[in-house]
């Protein structure tokens, strides 16, 4: 490394995200437990902090540092400042939820700061070893986050699930990269890419090596066949980190599939398309099946997301930069929904009472029809109901398969419109078990008279979130065009 044109500048956020953290977690070591507000407040000055210098650097084109390994453009500021209002509505939604269960320590949100450090450096990673790292980083720390009520035996049972899964999930990818490596001769992403356009790689090991990618990749993704870990997590984690493994990550872990398979293997693109139309396919068909026969809310919503991220991977085998702009869009969409919703499981919870069955949300409108309105907007846009923003997403994934004409299989062309008419049943099916919840809220009677306390900023912002939903909805162009033009500068690098 040329230390003297080291430029730290791309880098910034980061730094200063790692210093806060790093100051927060040896402040609250003097904190005692009546004044925890400190270090709740200080994380989320960290996350205005570390927003206002991504948009202070944000530069329309990219900036490497590092030797190249760390990479600065439009597409990972727009994904870091989504990240970064994320985790900072996460830590709003769980504040009395973590303080009603022994939570509010100051380990829940140094660890969720780590998470983001990690997700931060994914998003920006250039390299496969920064990739790893960033992706490791974020594992060890939703690790820990997970098991962090020691008391609760589900807690310390989906936690083990997810480590020894998450294991086995990195040495795949690991050995992928290795065998990337062996066949091009490089770990960075722009070198990589150069050696396969210039035909200077083993063909036969590069699609071995892909191959592992592919299936590390689906992991991280909880995309089947690699879906098992997915729902006993969701189900055994407190909500509160439910909600923070749910959100955040699913956009950090979009951008390290971008990184991977379109910036270093799109040249490719003819041997990973196959295996993106059976991964998608079969996560919609799954995970959209497995839900109706839920009980626990919890579960339900987490092969709702195996559905959805079989919905993401539509616009990612479109492999043109209108479909990575449409998954870009869906992914971000996808987040903000899973936020509003478990924002009013977290609403709905209390201290000795978990909101987590089908019948506790029961009756709901005659409890507080406010919350019922805004479940009722989250569920529509997750069934792809409009005018909600998740109609236009399903719409723009859709819609960048069937102007693609024809997928590879591998062995051979098929029409892209049996695909595209498979997510609309699959989607059908979906909205079953979606408006179940809506008919429960509405026309069931209420299963409790007890009063729904929300702390003043918790309700303002989880209302403002619901209601985006709506206005994304109703005017979604804004967000679509800025995710085509963050595409076309960060693909133009390449």
């Amino acid at each position: 490394m040329n230390w003297a044109d080291l430029n730290l500048m791309p880098a910034l956020p980061e730094i200063f995200l790692l210093a806060a953290l790093s100051f927060i977690l040896v402040l609250d070591l003097f904190i005692p437990d009546e004044k925890r507000d400190v270090t709740y407040g200080l994380s989320l000055l960290t996350l205005a902090g570390c927003a206002a210098l991504q948009l202070a650097t944000f530069e329309p084109f990219a900036t490497t540092t590092f030797s190249g390994m760390f990479i600065d453009d439009p597409m990972a500021d727009i994904i870091k400042v989504a990240m970064y209002g994320v985790t900072a509505a996460v830590l709003v939604y769980t504040r009395q939820y973590v303080a009603d269960r022994d939570m509010f320590r100051g380990e829940y949100y140094t660890l969720s700061l780590f998470a983001l450090l990690g997700m931060n450096v994914m998003v920006s990673s250039s390299h496969f070893l920064t990739l790893y790292i960033g992706l490791e980083l974020l594992s060890l720390a939703l690790y820990a986050l997970i098991a962090l009520r020691r008391d609760s035996a589900a807690g310390t049972e989906a936690a083990m699930k997810y480590f020894v899964l998450g294991a086995l999930a990195s040495g795949m990818l690991l050995y992928g990269m290795s065998m990337v490596y062996g066949a091009t001769g490089s770990l960075s992403i722009s070198e990589i890419a150069a050696a396969i356009a210039s035909g200077h790689s083993n063909a036969v090991l590069l699609v071995f090596g892909l191959v592992f990618l592919v299936a590390g990749l689906a992991f991280k993704l909880g995309a089947v066949p690699f879906h098992m870990w997915v729902p006993d997590v969701y189900q055994g984690s407190p909500t509160a980190v439910t909600l923070m493994l749910g959100a955040a990550p699913k956009l950090a872990a979009f951008v390290f599939i971008i990184r991977i398979l379109v910036q270093g293997m799109g040249e490719l693109s003819g041997d990973w398309q196959g295996m993106l139309v059976l991964i998608a396919a079969l996560s919609m068909m799954i995970g959209n099946v497995a839900a109706i026969a839920q009980t626990n809310i919890k579960r339900m919503l987490a092969y709702s997301t195996i559905s959805h991220m079989g919905f993401l991977l539509l616009g990612l085998l479109a492999a043109n930069e209108q479909g990575y702009a449409s998954a870009m869009f869906y992914a971000m969409v996808y987040v903000l929904t899973t936020l509003a919703g478990f924002g009013v499981l977290l609403a709905l919870s209390h201290a000795g009472f978990e909101c987590e069955k089908l019948e506790d949300l029961k009756g709901l409108n005659q409890r507080n029809s406010w919350y019922a309105f805004l479940m009722l907007l989250v569920m529509f846009s997750m069934a792809g109901i409009p005018p909600l923003a998740g109609f236009y997403a399903k719409f723009a994934v859709i819609k960048s398969v069937v102007d693609l004409g024809a997928v590879n299989m591998g062995f051979g062309m098929v029409s892209a419109l049996y695909l595209a008419v498979f997510a609309v049943m699959m989607s059908l099916i979906g909205a079953f078990y979606y408006l179940r919840v809506v008919k429960n809220m509405y026309f069931d009677d209420k299963q409790s008279d007890a009063p729904i306390v929300v702390r003043g900023e918790m309700k303002v912002l989880l209302s403002v979130n619901a209601l985006a939903l709506l206005v994304l909805g109703v005017l979604p162009q804004g967000l679509i065009e800025l995710c085509i033009e963050a595409m076309r500068q960060s693909l133009a690098v390449l």
